[in-house]
């Protein structure tokens, strides 16, 4: 059996006076560890001369401790090792006896009912969605993992860590890695034509933490917000865990419906946008309501949130310029990410803020995480700056053109006209309308058993839609896994009588 080393033990309570033993309250302190699995089998224990120091007794209690648990069968002695939990723990035992006297243990409650947490934290309880636990077709929002240039990461990282700056290893700057940010200014200025410097960019654990640093900055409990209907569900949760208001506004084929809006609420707050990529449908917010909409936002003062879905992949034509780029009243805050051209477990993404906006971002950050990982920041800055980067979202550009090609043709093939592919050609997903009547959370329940994993679209909506459909993830999807993706689909719709 392999030894488990040794580890930290919990807090070991002892009462001299207490009218028993030291020897005999250390081993009923340990025979309970072991039996409420507070101490594992196999884990190494510390040797008598240590514990007797780290409880400052003598070592003779602790002998005897041990001998009388050596005796029980709680313990055992391997060469090499020390002593250790017994692999196999006498059956009795599995019924721990009445907790010592000696032992200081809180009452336990009476109260059966659920414990009070607070209205924020309700709003954005949800049980666990099925759509989102694998890692296999169609997940939405993974990039292509095993493609990942590991090799070349690899050696930047083990170039930092070989001899990391003492700065690197102590606490970081709310704004970022300065080098960092001056990095992606320069890459956002050439790439998605955004305007700006480094001392705008804050740089985050991702895109989601970034909606939250603008929902608790910009907004107050009760502020209306334009939101796309359909749109981003991490949106929705943000901006309602300050309690702002959500208005949703219809999202048609040029976009947000800027005249929609103003109709509902001219007087909102803020207005969230996904202008280049639009999430979930895939449309582009056309010129004349780009230019609507910014100047809405300086009529009204108000805010506008735009988050740039992997707009670095758009296939046959040049990426969309950001909206940022053309707002000449600051008045738009830039949310990115790195987490789908490189890899989400990194959790890197940076704001484009206003200058008068530096100041109560950084200081709302500090509050909160403080700063995002040094090393990370470190190593991104250099993968830029060598030009991996450039030749990483070059090579994915061509990969995901691939696959979404062989996923809209695939299921042309196996399901002809029952599902409509909405959007344009670009992103890590693409849209499918289900035939009318279809409820696609059900389907996505059923498709999950079948392995595959399918995102309603009913949950990108405030509002039950008139047509349900689906969201299917081909970014780290193979080639030929796509057929295979698309024919559990089938025989799920099938199952569901709709072909």
């Amino acid at each position: 059996m392999r030894r488990i080393s040794t580890c930290f033990l919990p807090p070991i309570k002892l009462e001299p006076d207490g009218g028993s033993p030291v020897y005999l309250q250390l081993a009923d302190w340990f025979r309970h560890a072991i039996v409420e699995g507070r101490l594992r089998p196999g884990q190494r224990m510390p040797s008598t001369r240590t514990l007797a120091r780290e409880l400052s007794l003598s070592r003779m209690p602790i002998q005897s401790a041990y001998e009388q648990l050596h005796t029980e069968g709680y313990f055992e002695t391997f060469h090499g090792a020390g002593t250790c939990v017994a692999k196999a723990i006498p059956d009795d035992s599995l019924r721990p006896g009445p907790t010592p006297t000696w032992s200081a243990r809180p009452a336990a409650s009476k109260h059966k009912g659920p414990r009070r947490i607070s209205r924020r934290a309700a709003v954005l309880r949800k049980q666990s969605p099925t759509w989102l636990m694998n890692l296999g077709a169609f997940r939405v929002g993974l990039p292509a993992l095993e493609d990942f240039p590991v090799a070349s990461w690899a050696r930047l990282m083990k170039r930092h860590l070989r001899r990391p700056p003492g700065d690197s290893m102590a606490y970081g700057y709310s704004m970022g890695y300065l080098p960092f940010r001056e990095a992606i200014a320069e890459y956002l200025g050439v790439a998605r034509g955004v305007r700006c410097d480094a001392s705008q960019i804050l740089v985050t654990s991702g895109s989601q933490e970034g909606l939250t640093l603008c929902a608790q900055v910009l907004l107050d409990s009760g502020d209306r917000v334009w939101m796309e209907e359909p749109g981003y569900p991490g949106a929705h949760q943000s901006l309602t865990a300050v309690g702002a208001r959500l208005v949703p506004v219809p999202v048609d084929e040029e976009g947000l419906n800027v005249g929609e809006g103003i109709r509902r609420s001219p007087t909102a707050r803020a207005a969230y946008v996904t202008p280049s990529h639009q999430f979930p449908l895939g449309v582009t917010l056309s010129a004349p309501r780009r230019m609507s909409l910014l100047n809405w936002a300086v009529r009204r003062g108000a805010w506008i949130i735009e988050d740039d879905n992997d707009s670095e992949y758009r296939f046959g034509v040049p990426p969309i310029a950001s909206l940022q780029g053309l707002d000449s009243d600051s008045r738009v805050v830039y949310v990115g990410t790195f987490s789908k051209l490189m890899f989400p477990a990194m959790r890197l993404g940076y704001l484009v803020l206003p200058k008068d906006l530096v100041a109560p971002f950084g200081e709302v950050r500090t509050a909160g995480d403080a700063f995002s990982s040094t090393l990370y920041q470190l190593v991104m800055n250099d993968f830029i700056r060598e030009g991996h980067l450039a030749r990483h979202i070059r090579k994915m550009r061509g990969l995901y053109r691939e696959r979404r090609a062989t996923l809209v043709e695939t299921i042309h093939r196996y399901l002809g006209d029952r599902l409509e592919v909405v959007g344009d050609e670009a992103g890590l997903q693409l849209t499918a309308l289900l035939p009318p009547g279809v409820r696609d959370l059900e389907l996505t329940r059923r498709a999950t058993r079948r392995g595959i994993s399918v995102r309603p679209l009913s949950a990108c909506y405030q509002r039950a839609p008139d047509r349900g459909g689906v969201i299917l993830g081909y970014g780290n999807v193979a080639t030929d896994a796509i057929r295979e993706g698309v024919l559990k689909l089938r025989a799920t719709l099938q199952e569901l009588g709709c072909l």
